[in-house]
């Protein structure tokens, strides 16, 4: 190919002439020479080079990194492509981050710049180190400038302070049920500490979709989130979570509050039987050891109803004296009253 002018190789290359002669002033590229009127010519190689110098740009690479990579024999890319992968993962996270915050704002629905900063200011304090600043923050979302929902999920399901986690709970409540499918993916996460944020904040939401949640929660694979399910979902009202609280009473885990979630849904004439029932149940199984036929006992003594009643009565002659002395101990107490 013959030798061609500058302004060809701008249109063949898509680099403009100026570039080419920045190119050329750092040594990137030289013209092969220059025409009688000083015009500057290319050869087949300088058009090849400068190709190579802008495939290796596309790649992020800075100019002084591209002439090394093209100049120097021992240059190995090896070491600068793994820089390379790391400088654009931390770019990405950047500009997630960025887009992320974005959207938060957006999704307050600013009416002015003021309501901007607020809500910068507000996204801001919720990332503090400071729990104070934190607690602050998610309680000023509900009662000055609304924070995207979003972020408060974000927020409680990372919280590690209890107080500040209580507050950014609140606030979610205060939110409706806008956080609920953000939290239902919580209670999928790989980790556990999640997975107990995300029932614990589903828990305090006092709507129908937050109760749906819960009782699905019921069949989750981690017993944490079962139990705290079923306490939530005792306090409401809702009978499905019987088995569960009766096996948190028999395995000693949570069982006062498990004993008193059972209490509060035996005000329901129709449950306190079948509350009794299935506690006896457990109670005459051979295979549960004393202390948790102590602790079941003990939960019959808030459940009315005649079932419990004859219950009390045959266990207050049970073979186990802890037992036997627990049921006489509750029926005097039932009948005093």
């Amino acid at each position: 190919m013959n030798a061609v002018l500058i302004g060809d190789v701008a249109r063949r290359s898509g680099v403009s002439a100026r570039m080419l002669r920045h190119y050329e002033s750092l040594g990137l590229v030289r013209p092969t020479g220059r025409t009688a009127a000083g015009y500057r010519e290319y050869a087949s190689e300088d058009i090849r080079r400068i190709f190579h110098i802008e495939s290796l740009r596309s790649l992020g690479l800075s100019l002084r990194e591209v002439g090394r990579a093209l100049d120097d024999p021992g240059f190995t890319p090896s070491e600068l492509v793994d820089d390379l992968i790391h400088q654009t993962r931390e770019r990405i996270a950047a500009e997630t981050e960025l887009l992320t915050r974005l959207r938060r704002i957006g999704a307050a629905e600013p009416a002015d710049w003021e309501d901007v900063l607020q809500t910068v200011a507000l996204l801001q304090a919720l990332g503090s180190e400071s729990a104070g600043k934190r607690q602050r923050a998610a309680l000023s979302s509900v009662e000055e400038v609304p924070v995207p929902v979003e972020a408060l999920v974000e927020a409680a399901l990372s919280e590690t302070d209890p107080n500040v986690a209580g507050a950014l709970r609140w606030a979610l409540a205060q939110s409706g049920d806008g956080g609920l499918a953000l939290l239902a993916e919580g209670l999928g996460s790989p980790a556990a500490a999640v997975r107990k944020r995300a029932v614990q904040a589903i828990a305090e939401i006092p709507n129908g979709a937050a109760t749906a949640l819960l009782q699905d929660a019921l069949t989750n694979a981690d017993i944490v989130v079962r139990r705290c399910a079923a306490l939530a979902l005792g306090a409401r009202g809702v009978a499905v979570a019987v088995p569960t609280l009766i096996d948190m009473i028999v395995e000693g885990a949570n069982d006062a509050d498990a004993a008193d979630a059972l209490s509060a849904l035996a005000s329901d004439p129709a449950l306190a039987d079948q509350i009794a029932t299935r506690l006896v149940d457990c109670l005459t199984h051979g295979t549960v050891e004393s202390p948790a036929r102590r602790r079941l006992t003990q939960a019959l003594a808030d459940i009315p109803g005649t079932t419990t009643s004859r219950a009390l009565a045959d266990l207050s002659h049970d073979d186990d004296r802890a037992v036997a002395l627990t049921a006489t101990y509750i029926l005097k107490q039932r009948n005093a009253r």
